[in-house]
C-alpha cells in the first residue's frame, strides 16, 4: 500500500493526521476560553463530553491519529538518516530557507509527546478514565477543580504550570513548520501560495498558542473569572 511504503505516502499520513490534530487543539482551546470566563459553563461542556460514547469514541480517533503521526514521524527521520548516511554528520551551514523548526521536528516531537503525558495524567485520568473505572465520579465531570489543582491550588502548580509553558512553546516551533509543510505535501501550496501558507501558519498557530499561554498564566495567577470559586 503506498501510504505505508512510499515516501511520499508517508508524508501525506504524517499531514492529514498533523492537520486533524490541529484542529482538534482548535477545538481544545476554544473549550479552555469557556474555563476562563465561568467555571459552571466549563464544567458543563466537561459533562456532555465526559464518558459518553460519542466522546470516546472522539478519544479513540485522536489517539490513533497521534499515534499514526507519531510513528511515522519516526518511520521518516530514520529514512531520512539512513539516505544522508555518513554526510549526517559533517557540519554545514545552514540554508537561510531551512527553519531552525524543521531541522530540529523529531526533538520537538518528543518534548510535545512528554507534554502530552503530563496533560492526561492531570486531566484525562482525572476525568473520562475516572469515569470509566468508577474511581472518582463526583469529581470526573469537574473539570475546574482539576484545572485549580494543576494551575493554582496544586502543590506543585508553579512547577506545573512551567512545564506546560514550555510545552506549548514547542508545540509553536513544532506547528509553525507543519502547518505550511502539510499544506505543501498535500499539494495545496504552489510557488505563489508557499509564502501565503507559511504566513497564515504563523499568524494561526501564533494566535493559538498564545491563547492556550494566556489562559495557563490566567489560571496561575488567579485572575481568571472561572477560577475564583476554586482559589
Amino acid at each position: 500500500m503506498w501510504l505505508i511504503n512510499s515516501p511520499i505516502g508517508r508524508k501525506v499520513v504524517m499531514s492529514v493526521t498533523g492537520v486533524c490534530l490541529i484542529l482538534f487543539l482548535t477545538f481544545h482551546c476554544c473549550m479552555n476560553v469557556a474555563a476562563f470566563f465561568s467555571g459552571e459553563a466549563y464544567n458543563t461542556i466537561c459533562a456532555l463530553l465526559g464518558a459518553n460514547w460519542y466522546a470516546l469514541v472522539g478519544t479513540l480517533a485522536l489517539a490513533f491519529l497521534a499515534v499514526c503521526h507519531i510513528v511515522y514521524a519516526f518511520i521518516l527521520t530514520a529514512q531520512n538518516r539512513r539516505a544522508r548516511g555518513e554526510q549526517r554528520y559533517t557540519v554545514t551551514s545552514r540554508r537561510p530557507e531551512v527553519s531552525w523548526a524543521s531541522q530540529n521536528m523529531l526533538v520537538l516531537g518528543l518534548i510535545v509527546l512528554l507534554g502530552l503525558g503530563l496533560h492526561l495524567v492531570n486531566f484525562w485520568s482525572n476525568m473520562m478514565l475516572a469515569e470509566l473505572t468508577g474511581s472518582c465520579p463526583k469529581l470526573a465531570s469537574d473539570g475546574m477543580y482539576w484545572i485549580a489543582q494543576t494551575f493554582h491550588s496544586g502543590p506543585a502548580h508553579t512547577l506545573f504550570s512551567v512545564l506546560y509553558l514550555v510545552w506549548l512553546c514547542a508545540i509553536w516551533f513544532h506547528l509553525s513548520h507543519g502547518f505550511w509543510s502539510a499544506m505543501q505535501t498535500l499539494g495545496w501550496s504552489g510557488k505563489i501560495w508557499l509564502k501565503r501558507w507559511q504566513c497564515i501558519g504563523i499568524i494561526y498557530v501564533t494566535i493559538l498558542i498564545a491563547v492556550f499561554m494566556f489562559l495557563v498564566i490566567s489560571f496561575w495567577a488567579g485572575f481568571a473569572p472561572g477560577i475564583q470559586a476554586y482559589i
